[in-house]
């Protein structure tokens, strides 16, 4: 029997050494983030001469559109929904897409909420989250699909949303080939002292919402379907959608300066513009 203590030993100490790195660089970042109290966020109610466009998403179903640089989207909770997951592309290109891994990666956090960034596959930033009045999204666990829906609710045929997205994907000449793993808003998952990622009992309360501000035109895609650890009956809510000029960041805006990394995304987001 080959002797593999040597192996497990080298092993060991390469982690070690992988993650003292990770510390130092996470530690030296830290230290030059700004504080993520200072992302104020938008007004509650939107200047109606702002205001593009206004729509409903019905419970189970889906929506695309084009957001343009410099507007957003807000996505609105009128009741408690079970998730609304998320879709980004390069209107331009759209084989630049979401990337929920460098999402994550990037900004040293599973935890999106206002002043987060949601990053391409290129390294560039998609849309910001300029503000948030619910706090708790999910980058990891993906998407619904046929067969979650079987497990949790005995019924393959309801709507979810690896379907609605192959749908919103044909709309716009893609395929199901050009469906990454999703980002879905409303979604309060959290893991448990065994490591198991697990639905928390928090609650979008009446009129919670996110606010999307495309730093590039951006297509959108959105499946209005409950997330797949998500409990109780298969029961999604109508959620609303408004369209808005926003503002011009400022100098300062938070979401371009809030750290190094933020920097360099938008310094490689602005390029394309140059």
């Amino acid at each position: 029997m080959a002797d593999t203590s040597q192996t497990s030993g080298g092993n060991h100490e390469r982690y070690a050494a992988q993650r003292a790195r990770y510390e130092e660089l996470y530690t030296r970042g830290k230290a030059r983030r700004r504080d993520f109290s200072e992302a104020k966020g938008n007004a509650k109610e939107i200047p109606a001469d702002l205001v593009l466009k206004r729509e409903t998403l019905p419970g189970g179903w889906g929506w695309s559109g084009i957001v343009k640089r410099g507007q957003t989207l807000r996505i609105v909770a009128p009741a408690a929904t079970q998730g609304v997951s998320v879709l980004l592309y390069r209107a331009a290109d759209p084989t630049e897409r979401f990337n929920a891994g460098d999402t994550v990666k990037i900004q040293w956090s599973a935890s999106l909420y206002r002043g987060k960034l949601l990053y391409s596959d290129m390294g560039r930033v998609l849309a910001s989250i300029t503000d948030d009045t619910f706090g708790h999204h999910d980058a990891i666990a993906g998407g619904s699909t046929a067969a979650t829906n079987a497990a949790k609710y005995d019924d393959p045929t309801l709507r979810n949303t690896r379907d609605n997205f192959i749908l919103l994907a044909a709309k716009h000449g893609l395929s199901k080939a050009d469906i990454p793993p999703c980002l879905t808003l409303f979604a309060p998952v959290g893991v448990d002292v065994a490591g198991k990622l697990v639905w928390r009992d928090a609650k979008p309360a009446a009129g919670d919402y996110v606010d999307l501000r495309a730093e590039m035109d951006i297509l959108v895609f959105l499946s209005n379907c409950p997330h797949p650890l998500s409990t109780g009956a298969y029961a999604p809510e109508p959620v609303d959608l408004t369209l808005w000029k926003s503002p011009p960041p400022s100098t300062d805006d938070f979401c371009r300066s809030s750290s190094e990394e933020a920097t360099r995304g938008f310094d490689n987001t602005d390029a394309i513009f140059e």
